[in-house]
């Protein structure tokens, strides 16, 4: 019997991704049906629902599962789930579905057929009321309430069976895992309670000090790396992942750190992330999720610990993966060392604050870093990644306003 926290529902993992002859049948099947376009969004939801990151969801969501967790958290069958997963597609498209019809759901960007679809239902939604519920704000400066309002006008809804996971597996080898691959590993290694690590950036010292916080206290840490599509100027997937890897070689004890990815895009919802972050980290087999300062934001929506406080305001049973809350992390100079507020006690002027918007900014002016920021193997990277992109194709990272931290 398994001593790692129970998938969300307090089942078993759920994958919907079909494999061997069922995977063939319903390829050739697909090919005869109508076909809907998808975006990276909603490639990404689907890949985690077809390896059960997303258990245990059968498919995108109903009017009444988008309205429920908008407003209370709650998908119609009382289930707890922070942010809806939506599938939309323009009206003229929606008229040309009928509700019972399977259709094939295809990438966008690649022309892969991802997924079919049995089409339950077609809805309109109010897309400012999900801004304000999911994104605190209807600002399009927002990433993702930009996202929301260029979907399509319809929702569609209904139950998938998943035939790819894109090419994530082949993108990033040993990398990219399963839940199943992850909790499997977790087994191996005798750990019961893991600490899950989100990042969208390069760990610079503060993330190494908050994960080796976790190692004082958990068996292990997962570093969790997203590998879906981020907002302009963020630094690409495979670059962060080598920097990564470099410094879990160089600075961390063997055996205590594995570094994993997944398939999702990034919504940059704050708070509501945080606990969809959570979530699905509970599937991948995680007791504990690491929340610092402005988890999943962007720009000024949200305060610095509005990702702590969110998961006081959820009732207690919601979710079996609990979070980690770390203070503002920094580097002193009179402790001459990694700190927090709760664990140094001098001034502003001692503190060096880090952040990946800081080191950004100065990668890609060309400026120098100063030693306690980043590990120079990792600086060492960064460097020549930045090296690599043409200075006018370069995107202005500003330290205030609506920019990623």
């Amino acid at each position: 019997m398994s001593n790692l926290v129970r998938p969300h529902g307090g089942g078993d993992l759920h994958p919907l991704l079909l494999t061997g002859p069922d995977l063939e049948t319903e390829k050739a099947r697909a090919a005869t049906l109508a076909q809907v376009k998808i975006g990276s969004r909603e490639a990404g939801d689907l890949i985690m629902m077809g390896i059960g990151g997303f258990t245990p969801l059968t498919g995108f969501m109903t009017r009444a599962d988008w309205e429920g967790v908008c407003d209370g958290y709650r998908m119609a069958s009382g289930l707890f789930w922070p942010i809806p997963i939506t599938l939309s597609t323009d009206q003229a498209t929606a008229d040309t579905l009928t509700t019972g019809q399977d259709i094939a759901l295809v990438s966008a960007e690649t022309g892969e057929i991802m997924a079919t679809m049995q089409l339950t239902e077609k809805y309109t939604i109010d897309k400012a009321h999900e801004c304000v519920s999911v994104f605190k704000t209807t600002d399009e400066a927002h990433p993702g309430v930009k996202m929301v309002m260029d979907q399509g006008e319809v929702n569609l809804a209904g139950p998938v069976k998943v035939l790819s996971e894109g090419d994530f597996a082949e993108r990033f080898p040993g990398i990219y895992m399963t839940p199943a691959q992850t909790r499997a590993l977790f087994e191996e290694k005798g750990w019961s309670t893991v600490a899950a690590f989100q990042t969208r950036n390069p760990m610079h010292r503060s993330h190494e000090y908050l994960a080796k916080i976790a190692i004082e206290t958990c068996d292990g840490v997962l570093i969790h790396s997203l590998l879906g599509n981020l907002k302009a100027g963020d630094i690409p997937a495979d670059v962060r992942s080598d920097a990564i890897d470099s410094l879990v070689e160089n600075y961390f004890v063997k055996n205590t750190v594995i570094h994993a990815g997944y398939p999702l895009d990034m919504r940059y919802a704050g708070p509501r992330e945080a606990l969809l972050h959570a979530l699905f980290r509970q599937n991948y087999g995680c007791s504990h999720l690491l929340v610092g300062r402005d988890h999943a934001g962007v720009g000024d929506y949200y305060g610095p610990f509005d990702a702590h406080h969110i998961f006081d305001e959820i009732p207690a049973d919601a979710l079996e993966t609990k979070p980690l809350k770390i203070d503002w992390t920094f580097w002193c100079y009179r402790c001459n060392g990694m700190a927090s507020m709760r664990t140094c006690p001098h001034g502003a002027e001692d503190r060096l604050l880090l952040s990946g918007t800081k080191l950004r900014k100065s990668l890609s002016e060309g400026g120098e870093v100063a030693p306690e920021f980043s590990r120079p193997e990792v600086l060492e990277i960064l460097r020549k990644y930045y090296a690599s992109i043409d200075p006018e194709n370069r995107v202005e990272v500003t330290l205030s306003g609506h920019s990623a931290r």
